[in-house]
């Protein structure tokens, strides 16, 4: 009786995880509206984003265009738990952290052999149709760059 009772409780707080994950406010394809984006010269360019739930874990693929006019394509899975996951296909950064700070707000954190070169807070708005990241990133020569990129979502 005590092994179904278990069973029972585990496939109820599965089932709520994967409800919470997919109510995300992030998840879906999200485009840059450049008209209201103010990045800096020789900052990549993402011009789709697109996060998906992945079991208990969520995918995040940004599309867009390098800071030399090449197309760049990576990915990242993992959670929003501030811990370093792989990327793959940026040659800027190898790993990346999430950290969810609400239901509405992430900060972002990108390494390169183990040095931060990139923060980012990524905010939804309150309607859910507008994501706004405020990003800060160090590139290969030791420039720093800013800017703000205002995507909605599609």
């Amino acid at each position: 009786m005590k092994a179904k009772a278990i069973f029972a409780a585990l496939v109820v707080s599965l089932a709520a995880a994967a409800v919470c994950l997919a109510d995300d406010v992030f998840t879906g394809t999200w485009k840059l509206n450049e008209a209201k984006s103010k990045l800096s010269a020789g900052m990549n360019k993402n011009t789709t984003a697109t996060y998906e739930v992945s079991g208990d874990s969520v995918k995040v693929t940004l599309d867009g265009v390098g800071a030399d006019g090449k197309a760049t394509h990576d990915e990242w899975t993992g959670k929003y738990d501030g811990k370093d996951y792989p990327v793959t296909g940026n040659p800027m950064t190898d790993t990346r952290a999430y950290k969810k700070i609400d239901d509405h707000t992430l900060e972002a954190t990108g390494k390169k052999n183990g040095k931060v070169v990139l923060t980012a807070k990524i905010t939804v708005s309150a309607d859910g149709k507008t994501r706004t990241v405020a990003v800060t990133q160090t590139a290969a020569d030791g420039k720093k760059s800013t800017g703000t990129a205002v995507y909605e979502k599609q």
